[in-house]
């Protein structure tokens, strides 16, 4: 017993729960985790920012008619976002939170295009949303929010996969760009 979080007959706390949340069925953990990141990442937080920037901005961003493709922006963004989501609990038996992870390493689907498709997802419906509210303030945040996702990304969540799946990851590293989609090369995945 290490002395954080082992309990003699049942492995870490983490273990524990990891064991807890998976009795509840995958598509109602991941339609939780879907209903409480979209609300919070694309209402909360954007209307946060949107107000500070109301207050603290002496000028205003305005677009008129270029709103539009914001709106188109932020829809696109969450299909694919949505689509994402649904192959990485189906193929990775898992979400995609990183205390509920998949179990199963998911090549298929958005994630031949780009290795992060959720991610960046996220980051084009805060554009979007920018764009389609003129929005100086969820602007920033977008750009907070593209600053901070490529640092998880690099500094934690590649490292865990490389340590995780070895090889086939480093593979996947080498044929799959980490943010831009574009079509997949060398053999299938």
């Amino acid at each position: 017993m290490s002395g954080h979080g082992d309990h003699p007959g049942g492995g870490s706390r983490a273990a524990r729960r990891s064991r807890r949340l998976r009795r509840i069925p995958l598509p109602v953990r991941g339609a939780a985790y879907y209903v409480c990141f979209l609300a919070f990442l694309l209402v909360l937080l954007p209307w946060v920012a949107h107000r500070l920037a109301e207050r603290l901005a002496p000028w205003r961003l305005e677009l008129g008619r270029g709103r539009a493709a914001g709106w188109v922006m932020l829809a696109a963004g969450w299909l694919l976002y949505t689509i994402a989501s649904v192959v990485l609990m189906r193929r990775g038996g898992g979400a995609y939170v990183e205390f509920d992870p998949p179990q199963r390493f998911v090549t298929a689907g958005p994630y031949r295009w780009c290795r992060n498709p959720i991610a960046a997802c996220v980051l084009a419906m805060l554009l979007g949303e920018a764009l389609a509210f003129s929005s100086l303030g969820i602007l920033l945040l977008a750009l907070a929010a593209a600053l901070l996702a490529h640092l998880q990304i690099v500094l934690l969540e590649e490292p865990l996969l490389r340590k995780r799946f070895g090889q086939a990851y480093l593979d996947y590293l080498a044929r799959v760009p980490r943010w831009i989609p574009r079509p997949p090369r060398g053999a299938p995945p």
